[in-house]
């Protein structure tokens, strides 16, 4: 998104953001209302505040608007609630996918020594919305934290491309980034992924497409780990989180409606585990994972189904649920200090992912 985006509200928004994100917890509390608690927990006080401003500001949400007024949104939403971290490298370019260029966007910290690991990202955005802008200030702050060099991948969006059309790119950016690494500084046997929402739905799919490639002897390998943001698991079924966080959490179970109706084909497509991974009746041989939940998300249930169903089949899992939190927040770097709590502990997951690949590989650990 460029600059001619931002409007004069935008800009006051920011800065009224900031201002109440910087406010002692307390306060904030006050100004949100009495605290809302539902199924044992409370809403953070950031959190709250910060929905009850966006319900002032706007009546109208992604599935009630044009899909291009959306996507412009959804890009003005991530520059109004992230910052603009400064990474020693950052780096615009394309590659040849299956229908066309697939955009990237390589973040490299100062820190990040030859034969760094390489995260291979995928946005949220319900498979309709977001681009290379929608993880960019989260995505500066994992590399600067643990000196790990991520990749984002801008893949095709429906409803102008269909399932499986943004699940293709998806793999041919895995597969370009492993074929790559060594040119882009990193280790090859090393590259892992990690998408947010409807990117850690793309990034469990793929871990699974590429265990079951490599266990056939097919080219290509599998990633090293997964990191999974809030991911979409099951869009076969409403799981109760749906029913406990319909409306007035962010993410709505109407614009999981929509997104879902824009994305697949067919209702039939819902029961394909590249749609649905919780459905996949074989996951033992996926990679480690890293599964985060939020505690007010309509897909908090499906999120943790899925952590518990890697753990039966003997994958190495860790599944974090942050209670107080909704749907989106882990974008929200430049809002007081809730999002890079978050993005702390992810950084320190992400390490301990790093080192048991490692481990796994016959290297020496190192400290990240």
């Amino acid at each position: 998104m460029t600059q001619r985006h931002i409007t004069l509200l935008d800009r006051v928004s920011r800065l009224v953001f900031r201002f109440l994100g910087s406010l002692p917890l307390g306060l904030q509390r006050k100004l949100g209302g009495t605290p809302i608690r539902i199924d044992g927990q409370a809403l953070h006080p950031t959190a709250q505040l910060g929905l009850r401003l966006l319900s002032l500001l706007s009546a109208d949400t992604f599935e009630n608007k044009p899909i291009s007024a959306g996507r412009i949104e959804l890009s003005r939403d991530a520059w109004t609630f992230g910052d603009s971290q400064q990474v020693s490298e950052i780096r615009n370019f394309s590659i040849t996918g299956p229908r066309g260029p697939i955009p990237l966007r390589l973040y490299r910290p100062e820190q990040a020594a030859a034969g760094s690991p390489l995260v291979v990202y995928y946005h949220g955005g319900g498979w309709v919305l977001g681009d290379l802008s929608s993880g960019d200030a989260m995505l500066r702050h994992l590399a600067n934290r643990t000196g790990v060099c991520f990749l984002s991948v801008e893949y095709r969006l429906a409803p102008e491309h269909k399932f499986p059309a943004g699940l293709e790119d998806a793999l041919c950016a895995f597969d370009y980034a492993v074929a790559h690494a060594s040119e882009l500084g990193c280790d090859p046997a090393l590259v892992g992924v990690a998408g947010e929402s409807a990117g850690g739905n793309i990034a469990a799919v793929l871990s699974q497409i590429t265990a079951r490639r490599a266990s056939t002897g097919e080219p290509g390998t599998a990633p090293a780990f997964q990191l999974l943001f809030q991911p979409v698991t099951d869009l076969s079924s409403k799981h109760p989180s749906y029913h406990l966080f319909s409306t007035g959490f962010f993410l709505t179970e109407a614009q999981m409606d929509w997104y879902k109706g824009k994305y697949l084909n067919a209702f039939e497509e819902a029961l394909d585990p590249r749609v649905s991974p919780l459905l996949a009746s074989d996951v033992a041989n996926v990679c480690p994972a890293y599964v985060a939940v939020s505690g007010f998300d309509p897909l908090r249930d499906e999120g943790e189904a899925y952590a518990v169903k890697l753990r039966a089949a003997g994958v190495a899992t860790v599944l974090k649920r942050f209670p107080g939190h909704t749907h989106g927040l882990i974008n929200a770097t430049g809002i007081g200090f809730v999002a890079q709590e978050m993005l702390l502990e992810i950084a320190g997951a992400l390490s301990t992912l790093i080192a048991f690949a490692r481990t796994r590989n016959g290297q020496k650990p190192q400290l990240q």
